[in-house]
């Protein structure tokens, strides 16, 4: 294989690539992103098989052929060298990666070894999804998604439907995001995808227009940046519907903003994992910590409440990732009372929630 392109093209192409290759595994050739150079197009493939992406670039084939080259090794050599046009040409087990002076020779990884991977189904099948739209859900639930891979079904998310539309859902068991995408159609069954594969959509494929396959086995989504699968978690995801109250006696009102800056300053003194505590009542919330060892912090929040005087208190992190998927200028978080979950959602936009766990005190 021989190749010329110019440098911030590749850098760009294996960039995305890249991050779907296994950095730690058993097979070597995993470690590799896979070149296919043929009719003036450089085609290349990343994958650790639970995710894989494919992307394309144009460039001069002076020589067609497939090698299976050093993932983030040749990727880091193709950045490191001086902008205008890099030659890239395999002989012998090595490739030649040069450009403008400097010079790399590195060993091929063995490209008989690389696993065969299913071929991208045609888009033409697809549902189309508005890539921003997909990937501002995306960021709104996966926070809630777990990283214990002991519980393999609670690093999915789910999608399914409601109403006709997509719904996607991600829980840990403390936390719940929901996020419905009205007007998107609807998965024919229920499908699980990992959420860390669904996190590089943006960085990976990213585009104006996504198009979206829902298989048996995988998920595909295609754009004109290329393509990202992820292969779909075996398992039944918990039904987290009957976790959430049809109507709930208390809610606070108060500025997203506020509360957010409020949270922040609070974490100053909490930490991590020291419970932040909401007061409510009739002159509104006072946000509150006592860390022993530590000290306190106190502030109360301009804001309105209906209900009940209680307390209640949440895990710091899991409040300002909750906040954080909000998209309007005000917070409604509705409570129960200090033991039973809340829902936190924006005073205007209902297609997003996250319900919380509160904390024992």
């Amino acid at each position: 294989m021989h190749i010329r392109a110019e440098r911030d093209d590749l850098v760009n192409v294996l960039a995305r690539v890249t991050r779907a290759v296994a950095v730690h595994s058993s097979v070597a050739a995993l470690q590799g992103v896979l070149w296919e150079a043929k009719d003036n197009r450089l085609r290349l493939t990343g994958s650790d098989l639970d995710m894989t992406v494919r992307s394309s670039v144009e460039v001069e084939v002076r020589e067609e052929g497939n090698a299976l080259i050093p993932g983030k090794l040749g990727a880091e050599a193709v950045r490191k060298l001086p902008p205008g046009v890099v030659n890239i040409r395999t002989d012998e087990g090595k490739v030649e990666i040069s450009g403008n002076g400097p010079e790399f020779n590195l060993r091929l990884l063995a490209a008989d070894d690389y696993p065969r991977l299913t071929e991208v189904p045609k888009p033409s099948k697809a549902k189309t999804v508005d890539g921003a739209l997909l990937a501002t859900a995306i960021s709104q639930v996966t926070v809630a998604s777990s990283q214990d891979d002991a519980r393999p079904v609670l690093t999915g998310t789910l999608f399914e439907s409601e109403g006709g539309s997509l719904r996607m859902v991600c829980t840990d068991s403390y936390r719940l995001g929901v996020r419905d995408l009205e007007g998107v159609p609807a998965p024919e069954k229920p499908s699980l995808a990992p959420a860390r594969g669904l996190r590089e959509l943006s960085r990976t494929i990213g585009a104006e227009d996504l198009h979206l396959m829902l298989g048996e086995r995988e998920a595909n989504f295609v754009s004109e940046m290329g393509s990202l699968t992820v292969r779909l978690i075996e398992g039944t995801f918990p039904n987290y519907r009957q976790l959430i109250p049809a109507s709930y006696p208390n809610q606070l009102r108060v500025e997203k903003a506020a509360l957010v800056a409020a949270v922040d300053r609070a974490t100053l003194v909490a930490g991590d994992h020291i419970p932040v505590r909401l007061e409510l009542g009739d002159e509104g919330a006072e946000l509150s910590v006592l860390h022993q060892e530590v000290g306190t912090s106190s502030e109360r929040l301009e804001s309105s409440y209906k209900g009940d005087k209680l307390t209640i208190a949440f895990n710091p992190r899991y409040l300002s990732d909750g906040l954080a998927g909000i998209l309007d200028e005000e917070v409604l978080i509705d409570v129960t009372d200090g033991l039973k979950p809340a829902v936190i959602r924006g005073a205007e936009d209902r297609s997003f929630f996250y319900l919380l766990m509160p904390v024992r005190l």
